[in-house]
């Protein structure tokens, strides 16, 4: 397959570099540059071959993509949570599986280690994580219990120094090339803690996931416990129930709001390019109404996406946000997204299905990035919840 140059512009209709500071865009351009580098030129053959591009890891640990707002003490970069979206923008914009990988690394595993766990654990666990040295996976949903963890069977009983760990987790991102695992299961109480489970240890297997048509150049794998011991240490002490994970998907679902638009703009970007450039009936498609129409409300629906997600940083930083309004954002950047894409391949005919374009890429990826850390419709009826004070899952 021929290699397609990026010629990737970014759409600002409302000037919302003036609210970025020269950090900000400084953390955005070099991830930018990365991806037009090093994703872009290999990502469509990866995709079509249903491989995860192992290189990666080393260099996003490079770049500072993983656990961008851990203190640098820890090997993180000491950032602030709109560098986080930009990054995480970015590299979707390359592929949903790339930032999905660096997701689950910041968000999911890196999060919890440093928010609830011992100083022993993460001076032992975050480096490796933060440089890429280490990969890291977070084991919640389970073959039969995915909406809804609470009634997780993952489960654990006590053995002196060690605990025996039994269950498994299913659609995992990076499990097939993880060494670490944070894994939420229950104890003898029904209570819900994290645990350290590490590569190696004894009944502990990560299976890989085959036949996926989306995230393709993602490795998706399951966790498997089979009396696997853990040592005791390897429990995360500062957090019980299920506060603990829906914290760090409210931190993944952040990045995820940020990093949905990244493609929306990338499939935006590609449709109107294309539609400068092709003529049918004697002039470019980008002429006629119809065309005209698509482009315009992809470019509406983006720049009210930017405006809420630099919003809703501003509200990450302040230390003001609210798990809910994470949730408009991530189901508002999803939604807005796959229209984009299917509009976008439109505007690309025939073309639009091929490898040589983005498109179809980005809109397989999207119908697992709509459904995974909180489905669609969960999401809606958080927002439900929310503004009403009723309880519409039970």
């Amino acid at each position: 397959m021929a290699v397609r140059t990026d010629l990737f512009q970014h759409p600002d209709y409302f000037a919302l570099d003036e609210l970025l500071s020269e950090e900000h865009k400084l953390v955005r351009d070099s991830v930018r540059n990365y991806v037009k580098k090093e994703i872009s030129p290999i990502i469509e053959e990866y995709a079509q071959r249903a491989a995860f591009p192992e290189q990666i890891v080393r260099q996003l640990g490079e770049m500072g993509c993983f656990g961008p707002t851990v203190p640098t003490e820890y090997g993180g970069g000491g950032l602030d949570y709109i560098s986080y979206g930009l990054m995480m923008q970015e590299l979707e914009r390359g592929d949903s599986g790339v930032r999905s990988t660096a997701s689950v690394q910041g968000s999911l595993v890196m999060f919890p280690i440093y928010a609830y766990g011992s100083e022993e654990q993460k001076r032992k666990f975050l480096p490796k994580l933060a440089s890429g040295e280490w990969l890291g996976c977070f084991g919640l949903t389970e073959p039969n219990h995915g909406s809804d963890p609470g009634s997780m069977l993952t489960n654990f009983k006590a053995d002196g120094d060690h605990v025996i760990l039994n269950g498994a987790k299913m659609w995992i991102s990076n499990s097939p090339f993880a060494q670490v695992a944070v894994v939420w299961a229950k104890d003898e109480a029904g209570d819900v803690h994290g645990l350290i489970v590490e590569r190696g240890m004894e009944g502990f297997s990560t299976p890989t996931t085959h036949g996926k048509w989306s995230l393709r150049a993602s490795a998706t794998g399951e966790l498997v416990f089979d009396n696997v011991r853990v040592p005791r240490s390897n429990i995360l002490p500062g957090v019980k129930g299920l506060k603990g994970p829906l914290s760090c998907l409210t931190k993944a679902r952040y990045g995820i709001a940020w990093g949905a638009l990244g493609a929306a703009m990338d499939c935006y970007d590609t449709a109107l390019r294309y539609a400068k450039e092709r003529e049918q009936f004697g002039k470019p498609i980008a002429g006629f109404q119809l065309q005209q129409k698509k482009l315009a409300e992809m470019l509406t629906e983006i720049t009210k996406a930017q405006l809420m997600v630099w919003r809703l940083g501003v509200l990450m930083n302040e230390k003001k946000v609210t798990p809910q309004q994470v949730s408009m954002a991530k189901r508002n950047s999803c939604e807005i997204a796959t229209q984009i894409c299917r509009d976008a391949r439109q505007i690309l005919g025939g073309m639009g299905i091929t490898g040589e374009y983005s498109i179809m890429r980005h809109m397989m990826n999207l119908e697992s990035v709509i459904t995974y850390e909180g489905t669609h419709d969960i999401h809606l009826l958080i927002t439900g919840m929310d503004i009403t004070g009723l309880n519409a899952f039970k």
